[in-house]
């Protein structure tokens, strides 16, 4: 199975790389932020290097859409996985016209309310994961995996 990770760098990456036995089986490539702990974290690792900043930054948005749109077409994955953040949203909305699988897995820290990230793809996941039972009233037919640190 082709698997495309896309997350963010920092937290994000580090509950992407919790999932390592099951990823660690598959052929995968890596959508995140050029910083330290990413390239440590990756090295080795088929990665390509998103835009930054993409908190409201229109430009990023983008640029990152077109990479999505590059990367899709390129490596035509399986599924996607993401923890978000914002990178993710081009990623999932170009899939819907794509015979692949989205999985979006909620972030570990934000129990009492949804993140922006996970609003917008929503929409577009195939498999919305939380953390906590906390978070499943926030995200209509989401399934509890449990805590994955």
């Amino acid at each position: 199975m082709r698997v495309l990770l896309v997350g963010s760098s920092g937290g994000h990456l580090a509950q992407l790389m919790c999932l390592e036995p099951w990823w660690r089986e598959h052929e995968r490539h890596w959508v995140t932020f050029e910083t330290p702990d990413a390239t440590s974290k990756l090295a080795g690792e088929s990665v390509t290097w998103a835009h930054y900043p993409t908190t409201r930054n229109i430009p990023n948005l983008l640029r990152n859409t077109a990479l999505a749109r590059k990367l899709l077409r390129e490596l035509r994955p399986d599924v996607i996985v993401s923890t978000g953040a914002a990178v993710a949203v081009p990623f999932f909305w170009l899939t819907r016209t794509r015979a692949t699988t989205t999985v979006y897995l909620e972030v570990y820290d934000r129990v009492d309310s949804p993140t922006l990230t996970g609003r917008l793809c929503r929409p577009a996941t195939d498999l919305f994961l939380v953390q906590w039972a906390e978070q499943r009233p926030l995200y209509s037919s989401s399934v509890l995996l449990g805590p994955v640190w």
